[in-house]
């Protein structure tokens, strides 16, 4: 079947049209420079012939989407979108580079640059999840990089809800495609649109496809139509890759994740991405970050955040200061005592007055002074025990080994962190900690972190030992290189 000429290029005010970049089913995507600021920008364009209200409604979703998210590092950035002139709907975005989804079948990829661009990507799908969305469209074509070398996910055209709606469009009668090579055996049979756990098999697939150079049911030199890979699918018994350094847990994490059965994959895109960091671990790589937003703000829309942002006191505290307030209001009613000073009793004569004589407190003298004392001892009991806590901290902390000496070099738009190690053991392993946050347990004793143009990049360092941190290294921080 020939291929489609791509439609004409519709005059977009401040860009002019420089050539086009490719031609899908639904869109076609031209190369455009931007007047102000002047940049280069990929353009995303509807096809006249497919457009109506319910592809207009996906489009706009699609929009809003990709808006939503691109904040995180590993998914494309949308600058603008609107409608052309010719009544075509657009999306303009940054400019990226499709070349890795040709590579991976011309040349063998390292099992190093598949991990990491393997857990950045998870690490944007497992960010969408978090959002309440599945992308529904994860095969090696849909991982750009940017001009960086750094792998994001585009095109969530055809996303949808994890409660299984469409984004943008009602669910009958709305566009949906699917890439077969590398849809799980549940969606292929339309027993499901998608889940969590196809999402886990998409992911693997395009993973095994790049370390095999082919999609993990391709049989090389025999039929591979979209029957016969459906058939294959549906089995989910995927052939060995054919590397030697393709290691063993690798394969096996592989093979769980691309699971027949649903339930026998992992439980979560982060749970996937895990067991790679530990790949990178076992082949004496730095781990890879994983960059998932933690904090629920990051992922709200603008309408939850006013709720997000009111302060709530924990119910226990709440409750028990309503009380003590409660009892003390009862207590001026009743005209009884505070047990830390004297309370005024009302006048009789003027309801709303409070006398100026003071009751003098009825309790025994030697009752108020058996009461200080116990309030003494409870105190000195507390002191004794937080000196014997601390001892104890100190005690067992010292004994567990100190990094220091951390070296930093970067390395265009990355940094590696390396330090001597202080005298780990097998059982021990570092907590790294990126700027406060970001932690990564790991037992090599380097890191590389991706950084932004001028981004300074501060790295700490702690011991583990059986569940117990040791003190801390001392913060090594380093400026990234600025924008060229």
């Amino acid at each position: 079947m020939a291929r489609r000429l791509p439609s004409q290029p519709p005059t977009l005010p401040g860009f002019s049209h420089l050539h086009v970049l490719g031609a899908g089913g639904f869109a076609d995507v031209f190369l455009y420079e931007q007047n102000m600021p002047r940049r280069q920008v990929a353009v995303k364009v509807m096809l006249s012939e497919v457009v109506n209200d319910q592809v207009r409604q996906m489009f706009q979703a699609e929009a809003n989407l990709m808006a939503q998210l691109s904040a995180h590092p590993s998914i494309l950035t949308v600058y603008q979108a609107s409608v052309s002139s010719d009544g075509r709907p657009y999306l303009v975005m940054e400019l990226c580079s499709a070349a890795l989804s040709q590579r991976y079948r011309q040349e063998r990829l390292s099992v190093s640059e598949v991990l990491r661009i393997a857990i950045k990507i998870g690490s944007a799908i497992e960010t969408a999840h978090r959002a309440g969305v599945l992308h529904r469209d994860i095969k090696p074509s849909n991982i750009l990089l940017t001009a960086y070398g750094h792998p994001v996910l585009s095109d969530f055209g055809i996303a949808s809800t994890l409660s299984g709606s469409t984004l943008g469009a009602p669910e009958e009668g709305a566009v949906v495609g699917m890439s077969i090579p590398w849809s799980a055996p549940e969606v292929l049979l339309d027993e499901t649109a998608g889940t969590i756990e196809s999402e886990v098999w998409s992911l693997a697939a395009t993973v095994y496809s790049f370390l095999a150079g082919r999609s993990p049911f391709e049989v090389p030199g025999d039929s591979n139509r979209s029957t016969d890979l459906i058939a294959r699918i549906a089995r989910a018994r995927p052939q060995p890759i054919d590397r030697s350094d393709v290691p063993a847990s690798l394969e096996t994490s592989l093979a769980r994740a691309m699971s027949r059965k649903p339930e026998n994959r992992h439980a979560s895109v982060l749970e996937f991405v895990r067991e790679l960091q530990s790949v990178e671990t076992e082949l004496g790589l730095p781990q890879t970050q994983v960059e998932v937003a933690m904090d629920d703000w990051a992922l709200a829309t603008v309408a939850d955040l006013e709720d997000r942002t009111r302060v709530r006191g924990v119910s226990g505290a709440v409750t028990a200061v309503n009380s003590r307030k409660r009892r003390r209001r009862v207590a001026a009613v009743q005209g009884e005592y505070s047990p830390v000073g004297t309370l005024l009793r009302q006048s009789g004569n003027a309801p709303h007055s409070r006398s100026t004589a003071v009751r003098p407190d009825p309790r025994p003298r030697g009752m108020r002074g058996l009461q200080w004392a116990l309030v003494a001892l409870a105190a000195l009991v507390i002191v004794i025990a937080a000196v014997a806590t601390l001892a104890l901290i100190r005690s067992t902390s010292g004994d567990i080994p100190v990094v220091s000496d951390i070296e930093a070099s970067v390395e265009g738009d990355s940094v590696e962190f390396t330090w001597p190690d202080p005298g780990i053991s097998d059982e021990d392993s570092y907590q790294v900690e990126i700027n406060g946050g970001a932690l990564s347990v790991q037992k090599s004793a380097s890191f590389r972190y991706d950084t932004q143009p001028g981004e300074r990049v501060c790295l700490t360092v702690t011991v583990n030992q059986s569940g117990k941190l040791g003190a801390p290294s001392a913060s090594k921080c380093v400026d990234a290189a600025p924008t060229p």
